[in-house]
Order: C-alpha cells, then structure tokens, then sequence
C-alpha cells in the first residue's frame, strides 16, 4: 500500500482518491466509512493501554495519541491511560476496559524489539492474537498500535512527532472504527445500552 501526502490529519489512513471512492460508491448500493472528526464531534471516548517495557518509545506512542485527540478536538486531560508491565499483558487490561463500556474504542500501544531470542515471536504474537481475540469477545474496537521491529531505530522512526506516529495513526483508526460502529453498524443490543 502506497500512503499519499494530503492535508488532513488521517492523509496517510486512505490510499483511495476522492475519484476512487466515487467509483466505488457508483458500483454498490452503500460503502460505510468512518470518519475520525464526526467520532470526535459526537464525543468518542477513547481509551488507552500502554506497555511500561521500552517505556521511553511507548512514551513517544503515547504523545502522538494524545496530539491525534487534540487535533481532532479531543481534549487529552479527559484520557483514561492504563499502564501494564509488558506487552504481553497489554490485551487483558484492554478486555477490561472494553468490557466497562465507559469507551467507544480501545487503543493499544506498546514496542516490542527483536532480540537474540526467540522470545520477541512469543510476546508479539501472543500480543496481536491477544488484542484480536479480546475485540471480537467483545464487540469493540480495539486498535493494535504495538510497534514490532527488527530494532530500537525502526522504533524510533515509527514513533517520531506528528501524523506519522504510530500512536497518532492509532487514535485515528479508533476514531474511525467508532464511528463506524456508533453511526452504520449499530446492533439491537447497542440501541439497548444507548436507551
């Protein structure tokens, strides 16, 4: 997938242009798209896991998610930032928040860097499957924004300031996803919690 440059804070989100969404919308009876500002303007509530092992670049993950709710008109004070030791328990506290219905959508974030051991397969992987199984147990989204990386510079270049935050992207996929959710895929048991 090729990212294009654009003017809004998801550019790098969307590889379709406008005239090839249009074409899309020409050949089916609907296409349903999320949009991160419509979800921040109905008042998404996002929360947020972070992984304390290679803290200093979940950090970095954690200033891009909060800079995508500022920019979308979210304000950072009201996040909720749950803290875990390690990736690997990263989906566990994520199934807990899910489950409380105080959010629209769940962020994960966290790094994992390979090492000389098999051990970075186990917790990646075990992570991502995690993170998966958790959102469709609980019929949420739930965004995995764990960097994996062959090394601590991939990590740094994927957690750098600005719309390319792996962090940032992050939030905007759960805003999307939100969205989505509240507004074209509601079920009869959301309609129940919204009564």
């Amino acid at each position: 997938m090729s990212f294009k440059a654009g003017n809004t804070p998801d550019a790098n989100l969307s590889d379709l242009s406008d005239s090839e969404w249009q074409e899309i919308e020409s050949k089916v009876s609907k296409v349903i798209r999320g949009d991160a500002k419509v979800a921040a303007s109905r008042g998404a509530r996002i929360g947020l896991v972070c992984s304390l092992f290679n803290s200093s670049i979940t950090k970095r993950l954690l200033d891009g998610a909060l800079e995508a709710l500022e920019t979308y008109g979210i304000s950072p004070r009201i996040a909720t930032v749950t803290w875990v030791p390690g990736a690997f328990e990263i989906p566990l506290a994520a199934r807990r928040m899910a489950s409380s219905n105080a959010y629209d959508a769940i962020v994960c974030l966290g790094s994992v860097i390979r090492g000389d051991t098999p051990h970075f397969d186990y917790v990646a992987g075990e992570c991502a499957a995690g993170i998966r199984q958790v959102m469709l147990e609980v019929d949420k989204p739930i965004v995995f924004g764990v960097l994996t990386t062959d090394n601590e510079q991939q990590a740094l270049e994927r957690s750098e300031k600005g719309t390319g935050n792996k962090g940032y992207e992050a939030v905007t996929v759960a805003l999307k996803m939100a969205d989505i959710f509240s507004r074209h895929l509601v079920t009869t048991k959301d309609k129940e919690v919204q009564s």
